[in-house]
């Protein structure tokens, strides 16, 4: 007599839960057909073996799962870093995380007022002239390989230095800052760029870059814009457009927050 339980069920559920994730990791990544494609194969590879019990093609398509499992995984690496990074990120996993530690978060938060008030007055006078920027906050995702293809500054964060940087006539304007460790990293940087197709067609190159480097980690972008001198802010994947300073204030205090 076929013996179904409390435990199939649960097995089932998390079986449905994995699948769904990973449905709308690659619909995210573009690669819904990839995904598609692997499923049918699967359920041929189980319905040849298992139900037909067809030893020779099965026995091929085995060899062929055992050797796709280390292809999917090359080839969806990113896919697979960003899922990893999630579950790390979680915040139950990030409470249970927190139990271990024992730090001082008074001095944090005087700190991370140093850094976000240069940043929002920079964004402020650069947004009133129009001039265009794209800042980019690490927090717990290093972004080496981002500052490696700009000019390494590793300067205190400095209103002044900031507008500078971004002056029209400046040779760094035009790529993205880089601030890590309360620190200006770099400038000039060049940031992946989103084909998310529901970025509203008005936003330009900047906010796309933003939106991309948001998407491939949990940092913050800010975007002043060149054409309506609006301030904007990306944050996974999410965009927070029209922003005032109080406003670009409350979000850069309560994302900086959560840097372990």
């Amino acid at each position: 007599m076929f013996d179904f339980g409390l435990k199939d069920i649960i097995d089932i559920v998390l079986v449905a839960l994995m699948l769904y994730y990973c449905y709308r990791l690659m619909k995210e990544s573009r690669s819904l057909n990839v995904f598609i494609g692997i499923m049918v194969f699967i359920v041929t590879w189980l319905f040849v073996s298992q139900i037909l019990e067809m030893r020779l093609l099965g026995s091929i398509m085995d060899k062929l799962v055992s050797v796709g499992v280390l292809v999917i995984i090359i080839i969806f690496q990113d896919e697979i870093r960003k899922f990893l990074y999630n579950l790390g990120a979680h915040q139950r996993v990030r409470s249970l995380v927190k139990v271990f530690k024992n730090d001082d978060k008074s001095s944090e938060r005087s700190t991370d007022k140093e850094t976000i008030i240069p940043i929002v007055m920079a964004c402020m006078n650069m947004a009133r002239r129009k001039v265009g920027a794209l800042i980019v906050i690490e927090r717990n995702i290093p972004l080496d390989d981002i500052v490696a293809t700009g000019d390494v500054i590793d300067a205190a964060i400095n209103q002044r230095l900031i507008e500078n940087i971004f002056f029209k006539n400046s040779p760094l304007h035009d790529g993205a800052m880089v601030i890590a460790r309360k620190r200006i990293k770099a400038a000039g940087c060049i940031l992946p760029v989103s084909h998310n197709v529901d970025i509203p067609k008005e936003l330009g190159l900047r906010h796309r870059a933003a939106m991309g480097i948001s998407q491939e980690s949990d940092a913050i972008a800010v975007v002043c814009s060149e054409e309506t001198g609006r301030i904007s802010v990306a944050v996974k994947g999410n965009f927070q457009l029209r922003l005032s300073a109080e406003e670009l204030e409350s979000i850069l205090t309560k994302e900086m927050s959560i840097i372990e």
